[in-house]
């Protein structure tokens, strides 16, 4: 069958024919539609926003059979939708408040309606602009906990866990993160680029030998670790937030989880350590110290909360006759260290690899060298410091010498 592309011209009769959104088992009643925006500025999907004369709004999101960011001559399965459709309605459920509601998902063209987030900002966006919004960073660690603990062994028996692990298998786009995140940036590949300035930097990293190492093991954790049903894509980009008064966080949501999969929790974590790392690589390269330093706190504020938060729930955990409280301590403290690990990865995949952020790439060369310096740095160095010792407030320390040595002012 031919996969048709939805079109703004075609959905007003396709909403007809889907009129049967129900979110929570209320009906979306959208009415007369006043506007329809395609504002997909993402690397695989196109998405949509429909407005409608009551105010009501939706997403449409249709995964494309191949990867946007390139075009058809890199072909991917549209079934990605089904993953992120079925992982956001169960992380809904351990989790709620923290992912946007799915309304519906036409599984025979590969499109979730979803939450209209208007309301919202993308959390990249806002640190691009130099905002900073007080407790979003702390609503993620949340998040990661309550996924981490509620679509595990510690909640879930043992049959559900292994139809669940089948059911969200997702080999397509998890050999993307193999390849862009622990492969390509480490070697010759026509992704790849940086700035001709940057070239050194990225032949230092292709020639450190020690660091191939360690990301060989994070390869191998990502690959084989299937802890929980991981976002597998966490970042600012993938980050929706809502402010109040004093620019306090009223509302985050986490979205675009078709990169689901089972897998190491400590995943997610390292990449958000790793967006934050970059998001205060800009501001140093803007001499915004103060803007700075705020991004640097955001690791422990994410980590605490998710530790906080997985404490919580411990003492429900399904099986306690092996899995004691100083199993806990180690577990958690495996967990933190990789945190380390994966954010070394996503940082230098980030400046080598393909797609990168807008946070580095909107600078100016001049200063963006320094900026993409630092963060390959820190890469590297991140990778082998964390075992001396693995508190977050250790890693923003290091990320501050290192961002601030390697500017170009």
């Amino acid at each position: 069958m031919e996969y048709k592309i939805l079109t703004v011209e075609e959905i007003p009769e396709y909403l007809v024919h889907r009129s049967h959104f129900s979110p929570h088992g209320a009906k979306l009643d959208l009415g007369e539609i006043a506007s329809i925006e395609e504002i997909g500025d993402g690397n695989l999907n196109l998405v949509f926003i429909v407005r409608a004369q009551s105010g009501a709004g939706v997403v449409l999101k249709q995964s494309l059979p191949y990867v946007r960011l390139v075009g058809p001559e890199w072909p991917m399965t549209p079934e990605r939708a089904r993953i992120e459709a079925t992982t956001t309605n169960i992380h809904a459920q351990v989790a709620p408040d923290l992912v946007p509601l799915v309304y519906d998902f036409d599984p025979e063209r590969y499109i979730i309606a979803m939450e209209d987030l208007s309301d919202h900002v993308v959390w990249r966006t806002a640190l691009n602009n130099g905002q900073h919004f007080v407790g979003v960073a702390a609503d993620m660690g949340e998040y990661v906990a309550k996924v981490a603990f509620g679509t595990s062994i510690f909640s879930v028996d043992t049959e559900t866990m292994a139809l669940r692990k089948q059911h969200a298998q997702n080999p397509d786009l998890c050999s993307i993160t193999e390849d862009l995140v622990f492969t390509e940036p480490y070697g010759e590949s026509d992704r790849n680029s940086y700035l001709d300035a940057n070239a050194p930097d990225a032949a230092a990293i292709a020639q450190d030998t020690e660091l191939k190492t360690e990301i060989a093991m994070a390869k191998w954790i990502f690959m084989t670790h299937s802890e929980a049903l991981i976002h597998g894509d966490l970042h600012t980009g993938s980050v929706m937030v809502r402010v109040g008064e004093g620019n306090k966080t009223e509302s985050s949501k986490a979205f675009d989880s078709e990169f689901a999969f089972y897998g190491p929790v400590s995943f997610d974590l390292g990449a958000l350590w790793a967006n934050y790392s970059i998001a205060a690589a800009r501001a140093f390269a803007l001499g915004e110290d103060d803007r700075a330093h705020k991004c640097l706190a955001l690791p422990g504020e994410t980590w605490h909360a998710f530790e906080a938060e997985f404490r919580r729930l411990w003492p429900q955990r399904t099986d306690k006759r092996i899995y004691s409280d100083d199993f806990l301590e180690c577990l958690l403290a495996q967990w933190r260290e990789e945190t380390w690990l994966f954010a070394s990865a996503k940082m230098i995949r980030r400046i080598i690899g393909l797609a990168k952020t807008s946070d580095i790439e909107t600078l100016e060369p001049n200063v963006r060298e320094g900026a993409a310096r630092g963060i390959l740095q820190l890469g590297q160095t991140a990778t082998k410091a964390r075992r001396a010792g693995s508190a977050p407030d250790l890693f923003s320390e290091l990320a501050s010498a290192v961002l601030i040595g390697a500017r170009t002012l």
